[in-house]
């Protein structure tokens, strides 16, 4: 469903040329969701712009569906980590929610369908006449991510939106959105730079290097597909895996070469 090949983001400005993303190689299936979590900095959002199509690559492709991305496609839809300002706040509920699909030129009928399903999906059937800022931060989230689904997309990129709320909001969205891709399908890329969250939500962990940025490693998450935070978290293969993902991403911002021990490499550098 996605290819991204030797994608390289360059910024240039002021003088300073900023390697934000080097080598960045990878895929993604249908229906997989993959989450991507690396070191502060190491170009995470970035990644996801220029998969998203609003940033253009210096270098590199991506493809969805074997067509290359050079703008936001409309296949795809994107959840933005801030939505407070994601989001109208002169606008209601149901009028945030179909905004995006007044592009797709769809009759009112079917626009009015598609936003009752999908507020219904992320558990705000009653809030739909309700102004953003009437809403919880979390009930803020759970709009944009009706948003989104209301799009029909094919593929959701979601940019660590649960960074700005609290615990037990988090887990409560974390479920949702591994209930709403198990119905629906939907293939997701889930940037975080919770490792746990990372371990929780997905089938597959790609670790991202320290900036410029390439590709750490790939591991599988072999988790049961029925997860539940009470059970899932405690579980000892749980463990295993987010001590796994939290040692790559300590070896990448030591710089460890991919492919290395991280525990049993000297980090004395070696005699030139």
């Amino acid at each position: 469903m996605l290819d991204v090949r030797g994608l390289q983001k360059v910024y240039d400005g002021s003088g300073r040329r900023v390697e934000a993303v080097r080598d960045l190689t990878f895929t993604v299936a249908a229906g997989e969701l993959v989450c991507l979590v690396g070191p502060s900095g190491c170009g995470k959002t970035t990644l996801l712009k220029c998969m998203g199509g609003l940033l253009t690559p210096t270098g590199g492709e991506v493809l969805l569906e074997g067509r290359k991305v050079t703008g936001p496609p409309p296949g795809m839809a994107f959840v933005f980590q801030e939505y407070g300002r994601s989001l109208f706040p002169w606008m209601r509920v149901a009028e945030n929610v179909e905004l995006p699909l007044k592009q797709k030129h769809l009759p009112r009928e079917r626009r009015k369908e598609l936003v009752a399903d999908a507020l219904a999906s992320v558990g705000l059937a009653d809030a739909a006449g309700a102004y953003p800022w009437q809403l919880s931060g979390g009930m803020q989230q759970r709009v944009a991510i009706a948003r989104a689904l209301a799009y029909e997309p094919q593929v959701l990129l979601m940019d660590e939106p649960f960074a700005a709320v609290d615990a037990q909001t988090r887990a409560d969205l974390e479920d949702l959105v591994r209930g709403l891709w198990q119905e629906r399908g939907i293939t997701i890329l889930f940037v975080t730079h919770d490792i746990d969250e990372a371990v929780y939500l997905g089938q597959r962990v790609i670790v991202l290097s320290a900036s410029p940025t390439v590709v750490q490693e790939q591991l599988k998450v072999d988790l049961p597909d029925e997860r539940d935070q009470l059970h899932t978290r405690v579980a000892p293969r749980f463990a295993e895996l987010r001590t796994h993902v939290y040692e790559q991403i300590q070896a990448a911002k030591r710089g460890v070469p991919r492919g290395e021990d991280p525990v049993t490499r000297s980090d004395t550098p070696p005699p030139h």
